[in-house]
């Protein structure tokens, strides 16, 4: 049976459209199922409309409840389009909330996020800037799953970028941002076609 894909956003979708295109042109195991955003204005939205996939809007704006109460109402969704714990990939694709405890223990290792820097180097907001004021010669990215730390769940693929000598914050990210791509699609293609498996805070390759 085929994992079941969703994907949170809360702007432009870059790496959900990236995810999306590659499930399609290289017939990845996996069913695109729903996209949700935290932001009704999201441009991703459409983006994932237009691939026909189904779009939600949890809006988060004004909210006054807790992560964990917001978080459920995001279960709600997932269970409509029957996502559960036991049948999906969840991918966090600019999604700019912090999940809940609750949500990553409800999905551990469920979840995927990435991170503009070689983990565990440079955690946290501002990855790219953190990596050239700190004078190192290479970022990149890293997928990983989620845990209830600050980027510090099990890495699945990393790929690197040399950072030149006249970079700037932008010039890095944009760079770093292709190699995103790549990385998170190679991540969700592992997965979907069950090559990993997680032991303790290790990620372990099957032939």
């Amino acid at each position: 049976m085929l994992l079941k894909l969703a994907i949170l956003i809360s702007g432009r979708g870059s790496n959900m459209k990236a995810i999306l295109n590659a499930v399609k042109k290289q017939n990845i195991p996996i069913k695109p199922t729903v996209v949700i955003s935290n932001k009704p204005t999201a441009k991703g939205l459409k983006i994932a409309s237009k691939l026909g996939v189904q779009t939600e809007i949890v809006e988060s704006k004004g909210f006054q409840g807790t992560r964990w109460e917001y978080d459920q109402k995001i279960i709600h969704v997932l269970s409509k389009y029957d996502i559960t714990s036991k049948n999906s990939l969840i991918c966090l694709a600019g999604f700019m909330r912090i999940l809940s405890p609750e949500f990553i223990k409800k999905f551990k290792n469920r979840i995927l996020n990435i991170h503009p820097s070689i983990l565990p180097a440079f955690p946290g907001l501002d990855a790219q800037r953190q990596a050239i004021e700190s004078g190192v010669s290479h970022s990149g990215c890293t997928v990983h799953f989620v845990d209830e730390g600050v980027d510090t769940g099990p890495i699945i693929v990393q790929e690197i970028v040399k950072i030149k000598n006249d970079d700037t914050e932008e010039t890095l990210s944009k760079r770093i941002l292709v190699k995103e791509h790549k990385a998170y699609v190679k991540a969700v293609k592992l997965i979907a076609e069950k090559k990993i498996k997680v032991v303790g805070r290790n990620v372990k390759f099957l032939s």
